[in-house]
């Protein structure tokens, strides 16, 4: 009867009546059916339908769907017509899901996306993003249940490290003295302990990077004075300090993830007296303050400076200068950042507790020792509070049941992914867990599904741009009144409340994050900004702001911002982190960084940091603050810019559009 029909992408190809002969047979097929005959009789009212209403005229294939809809509906086939329409739809996701990825695909090839900024623009990092923009669109369309992806596309969550989704777990933290002492094998061959210094540094690097490829997030060291210790007891200052040195090295060069970038590292330390690991805190500040063969700021490791009444908070402490030499290392490099023992959550745990450079935090263990060693995230994901307070407009009643009711929608995504977890094999993550390195791992074998073990990870709901919620609400953000504070912290009580409930439903760690937000905090905004229109002090920027943090561009000074922050620390128990942005180095101000740590203890923070601008000449290694484009010592132009992004340090041109113009809208907080 027809000749031709018109493909979707325009192509004219020859007319083929038994494809809805199959595709109304399948769909019976779904719902109980299986009469080819009654398929045909069907196809022809079809074919007698377009007859009629295009005569010899060209017709598409969506003009044949919607009458094979009509004629089932209209000859009492509605349950077919229904699973014809539910297939339909599947396709229909399907082809844009293709669309979607050939458009990205185009786009990593000219340049590699910048949601990450540790991940360079190489062609390596080309490859592994191809495959995770792949990989995304895998998960949504064919494993995670329709209103979970749903929700994530629509931009009511936001699913972290999607491409990772069935693939591994967040992020470790690292039981280094166990692996040192005892040896290890990273896929060739036994490496045994080390007898000196420079080999158990280099030893401390491979083992990041090899718990790296095995996961998708950070790798840290829990207790890095202390494990590194017993290798520098009988060496000298020189030689620990050489040590120390090529860790950092190694650390800012040695790359993973099939080479597109180096490893997300952190190291926490400052507790451990030991003659031994005091060497070791002492020497890794000193090669961090040094910085790269040519002065250079190291971008990693994030060292986290633990601080602790008794040990180091005060003149006449064991590790007093050691603190002194910790903040002075942080006023010229930014880093370390400090953690804080004696805050009201951490106390409990005395110097137990560690931190990621991300903010990252995990302590308590519903299923096991509350410890932080071999354990980690195992995923997280993030709710849209400005949206939630722009569809209540105004109404916090409304807006306390759209969250009860996002909170649980998130909380069964993260279930659900967890299900999915616990099915990897002890051979999908050779290094993880062929070396034991989480809790309960030890009685895995090869081929054992890894549920057991990864119990005592924590599952994280976080959160961002409280501050544009309350704006949305209150008309003022927490920094503005004392009616949006009290607000803001009824806000994320309720919601640890609730985290807290679903760790006694499911008996698995759930837990409250304060987000670090980087390719995120655009993307919410955009789409907010699309769907409700710009609205002053809400949808007007380039970015949410980060979890439960005042306005980048809000004037205030220091200790009245820790002062207001400081009180989120303790519901958010999946991490969180307070910064204080200064204007320049404070190099020859320790008593300044001094005050601004003690303001943050004196506000129960859990974790925190200050930030500056750090400028470097490649031409002719100058380190300051270059305002201009070209170097004041030499006139070079060849300058790398570092600042802080999401609790670690890049180069600016690594950032991407959302980050860039937060950044430019950063105040000092003099």
């Amino acid at each position: 009867m027809f000749a031709q029909i018109q493909k979707r992408d325009g192509r004219i190809v020859d007319f083929d009546a038994t494809k809805i002969t199959e595709a109304i047979f399948f769909a019976a097929k779904a719902v109980g059916g299986d009469d080819r005959e009654t398929a045909k009789q069907l196809t022809l009212k079809v074919l007698d339908y377009l007859q009629e209403a295009h005569g010899d005229s060209l017709f598409t294939v969506e003009d044949v769907q919607d009458v094979v809809e009509k004629i089932l509906i209209e000859n009492g086939h509605a349950r077919t017509a229904k699973a014809y329409i539910l297939y339909r739809d599947r396709r229909t996701r399907m082809r844009e899901a293709r669309a979607d990825l050939m458009d990205a695909v185009e786009e990593i090839l000219k340049e590699t996306n910048r949601e990450n900024a540790n991940v360079s623009n190489s062609p390596s990092a080309k490859m592994l993003q191809i495959a995770s923009a792949a990989s995304k669109q895998y998960y949504l369309s064919r494993l995670i249940p329709e209103e979970f992806s749903y929700a994530h596309r629509n931009g009511d969550i936001h699913i972290h490290d999607l491409d990772f989704y069935g693939k591994t777990l967040t992020c470790l933290q690292i039981p280094l003295g166990e692996l040192l002492g005892n040896g290890f094998n990273n896929g060739h061959g036994f490496i045994r302990p080390p007898k000196r210094p420079a080999s158990a540094a280099a030893l401390s690097a491979i083992i990041l990077q090899s718990c790296q490829n095995d996961m998708h997030g950070g790798q840290s060291f829990a207790v890095f004075d202390r494990d590194m210790g017993p290798y520098v007891e009988n060496a000298s200052e020189d030689e620990t300090y050489q040590a120390m040195e090529a860790l950092v090295y190694n650390l800012n060069s040695m790359h993973s993830r099939a080479g597109s970038q180096v490893p997300f590292s952190s190291i926490n330390l400052g507790t451990n007296t030991s003659e031994g690991g005091r060497k070791v805190t002492r020497n890794l500040l000193l090669a961090y303050e040094s910085g790269l063969g040519r002065g250079e700021n190291p971008v990693f490791p994030n060292i986290i400076f633990r601080i602790k009444e008794g040990v180091n908070w005060q003149q006449g402490d064991p590790n007093y200068d050691l603190l002194l030499l910790a903040m002075r290392v942080a006023a010229k490099r930014m880093n370390p950042t400090f953690s804080f023992m004696d805050s009201s959550f951490n106390k409990q745990y005395g110097d137990e507790t560690s931190y990621m450079g991300c903010r990252t935090r995990v302590m308590a263990n519903v299923r096991g020792p509350e410890v932080a060693e071999k354990r980690g995230n195992l995923s997280f994901t993030t709710i849209n509070l400005p949206r939630l307070a722009i569809k209540a407009k105004g109404n916090i009643d409304q807006f306390f049941n759209d969250l009860d009711r996002m909170m649980d929608l998130a909380k069964r995504q993260l279930y659900h992914r967890f299900g999915v977890q616990s099915k990897l094999r002890a051979k999908d993550m050779p290094f993880l867990m062929g070396q034991r390195l989480y809790l309960d791992s030890q009685d895995l074998d090869y081929n054992d599904p890894i549920g057991k073990a990864i119990v005592h990870g924590t599952l994280s709901m976080g959160f961002i741009g409280l501050a544009e919620t309350l704006k949305m609400l209150v008309g003022k953000h927490h920094g503005e009144d004392d009616g949006a504070q009290e607000l803001g912290q009824e806000i994320i009580r309720h919601m640890r409340k609730r985290i807290d409930e679903a760790v006694d439903e499911y008996e698995l760690n759930f837990t409250l994050l304060a987000t670090p937000a980087e390719g995120l905090s655009g993307r919410f905004v955009a789409m907010d900004r699309e769907e409700f229109g710009e609205i002053e002090g809400v949808t007007d920027k380039e970015y949410y702001t980060n979890s439960f943090h005042l306005p980048v561009g809000y004037p205030i000074g220091s200790f009245e911002k820790i002062s207001i922050e400081g009180p989120y620390h303790k519901y958010t128990n999946a991490g969180h982190i307070s910064y204080v942005e200064l204007s320049s180095p404070p190099k020859n101000n320790s008593i300044a960084v001094y005050d601004i740590l003690k303001c943050m203890k004196e506000s129960d923070m859990g974790y925190g940091g200050i930030n500056f601008p750090i400028d470097y000449c490649n031409t002719c290694s100058y380190l300051g603050i270059i305002p201009k484009d070209n170097c004041p010592a030499c006139g070079g132009q060849d300058i790398s810019r570092i600042r802080r992004i999401t609790g670690y340090l890049s180069t600016v041109e690594r950032f991407n559009d959302a980050k860039i113009s937060e950044l430019n809208d950063r105040v000092k907080h003099v």
